[in-house]
């Protein structure tokens, strides 16, 4: 069975309280339902895992040089935008890896639209809201 890796970063376990206009009013909860039923009906073992500290997520991301992950789904939050030490995390993986964001984050604020992690992806997929997860988790196994 494959397993996918879901990486979300800081500030993530808060959807449904953090600007529903802009996050949907979906919580934390409700995307790892969706996650945990799409999981179900591909038939592959997600995993997910979400911290606020770029640390936690590097050792992470590093973990799954060796506990069989096949593929890497990450939503790494502000830490897109200038964590160099995840963007270099994940360059060692050599796995299919898809950044995420749940706003159109290049229709957003300036600082918002650079991303240090897209060059070191195979894909990128953004404005879908929690459904671009979903989308993810289909994409992964092609």
């Amino acid at each position: 069975m494959k397993k996918i890796l879901i990486i979300n970063g800081p500030n993530l376990n808060m959807l449904g309280k953090r600007d529903p206009a802009v996050y949907g009013k979906e919580t934390y909860d409700d995307l790892l339902n969706m996650i945990g039923e799409k999981a179900s009906e591909l038939g592959v073992k997600a995993e997910v895992f979400q911290s606020n500290h770029e640390g936690a997520l590097v050792d992470r991301i590093q973990d799954a040089l060796a506990d069989g992950t096949d593929a890497l789904i990450i939503n790494a939050g502000a830490y897109t935008h200038y964590s160099y030490a995840i963007r270099d995390a994940l360059e060692i993986l050599s796995i299919p890896k898809i950044e995420i964001h749940i706003s159109d984050v290049d229709n957003r604020e300036e600082f918002r639209r650079h991303s240090v992690i897209t060059e070191v992806c195979t894909s990128r997929i953004i404005g879908m809201g929690t459904q671009g997860y979903l989308k993810a988790m289909e994409e992964v196994l092609k």
